[in-house]
């Protein structure tokens, strides 16, 4: 394959953003992914825009979701003008509730601080939450109405993201993984894939929960580890919800196709990506205990992936220290869908010269980049 402006590693919705962000600024690309389009995290999430839920506090990566979540609505139009998907952006709004007085005490202080900002967030009592969802159960102490924080099709987003970037040019290999790289001195001279060498001027990692891995055979380690999330969906007509509701270790997401899609549990299972029992009855019974109707309701699906985390719950996106010419943007975890818009656009904005210092500094690797010993 000729020579590519940028190669990128890794095909989920982190990749095929920045693919298409960079496709759409003339530059040639080539994503190479292990598996295929979407394969792992990014068609399994929840697709939430949870831009306030959430944060308890207000902090970098909080600014960064906001500035991503308004992005959507354009995005929509560009990525069904563009692939003829539609990622379908649902804005009902989220309600957070609380079980108990202590996270009632704690969504209040979140709404406190969220208000200040100038940022919708209701507090709202068991009256007025039922009479808002009337199939949520009475057992709540109430709830934090964010009207903000909305949803789209995880697996339509990333789907419309890579065909966008196609059609702009973009080469996609699926089933290719990166075998080996190439270094002289500072500069990344190529990778060799399971469909032969690739080479380019600009190379990023977009690898999800397996960036931490490509980063071992890169000579850098960063704490980049999977933490396994598993979930399912239930068939429901007419729906019983309208709004998100999202509470402590379980969300209930009403989708298109009369689905209302669960998750997700929280398990650090290292690479084991297989779901259990113990997992989804846990997962189940939160459901029932929020959504009291969801247990009559016939089960679709069940399903597990590996969501990619880090160390302090940062994402790292900009230039590698050890490289000048090697960029990540990896380690998003439950955040994924929420910050591809603005990831794609800050990587694309890098690698074209675009002054992006100021915002990638708190994400750079420099803060936890330790050499791997030879």
């Amino acid at each position: 394959m000729k020579k590519k402006d940028v190669v990128i590693i890794g095909g989920g919705v982190i990749g095929t953003s920045i693919a298409y962000e960079l496709t759409k600024r003339g530059k040639s690309v080539a994503l190479v992914e292990k598996d295929t389009i979407g394969a792992h995290a990014s068609s399994a999430a929840g697709g939430m825009l949870g831009a306030q839920v959430e944060f308890a506090e207000p902090g970098p990566l909080f600014d960064l979701s906001l500035r991503s979540r308004l992005m959507f609505p354009d995005l929509q139009k560009e990525l069904y003008a563009a692939s003829g998907i539609d990622i379908q952006l649902k804005t009902p709004g989220m309600l957070r509730v609380a079980f108990t007085e202590e996270e009632k005490s704690t969504l209040m202080k979140q709404a406190e601080w969220q208000t200040a900002m100038g940022l919708p967030a209701t507090w709202l009592d068991t009256k007025e939450v039922r009479r808002m969802e009337p199939a949520v159960t009475d057992g709540i102490v109430g709830a934090l109405f964010l009207t903000e924080d909305t949803q789209v099709s995880a697996p339509d987003l990333t789907k419309a993201f890579a065909v966008a970037a196609a059609k702009h040019g973009a080469a996609i290999t699926e089933n290719c993984e990166a075998i080996e790289f190439y270094r002289q001195g500072e500069q990344m001279t190529g990778i060799e894939t399971t469909a032969g060498k690739l080479e380019a001027d600009e190379y990023v990692i977009a690898g999800g929960a397996w960036s931490g891995k490509i980063m071992k055979q890169l000579g850098h380690s960063l704490p980049i580890f999977p933490v396994k999330g598993e979930a399912f969906s239930v068939l429901s007509i007419p729906h019983p919800i309208e709004k998100t509701i999202y509470s402590h270790g379980c969300y209930i997401v009403p989708k298109s196709g009369d689905r209302l899609l669960v998750g997700a549990s929280v398990k650090d299972c290292g690479f084991d990506a297989r779901l259990t029992i113990d997992g989804l009855q846990q997962l189940m019974a939160k459901a029932v205990r929020l959504l009291p109707v969801i247990k009559d309701c016939p089960l679709e699906k069940t399903w597990a992936s590996l969501r990619p985390q880090t160390a302090d719950g940062l994402p790292y996106f900009g230039r590698l220290s050890a490289y000048n010419n090697v960029s990540i943007a990896a380690g998003h975890f439950r955040n994924g869908i929420l910050l591809s818009p603005i990831t794609g656009q800050l990587i694309a904005q890098l690698l074209s010269g675009e002054a992006t210092a100021e915002a990638l500094e708190p994400f750079t690797d420099i803060r936890h980049s330790i050499p791997v010993s030879q």
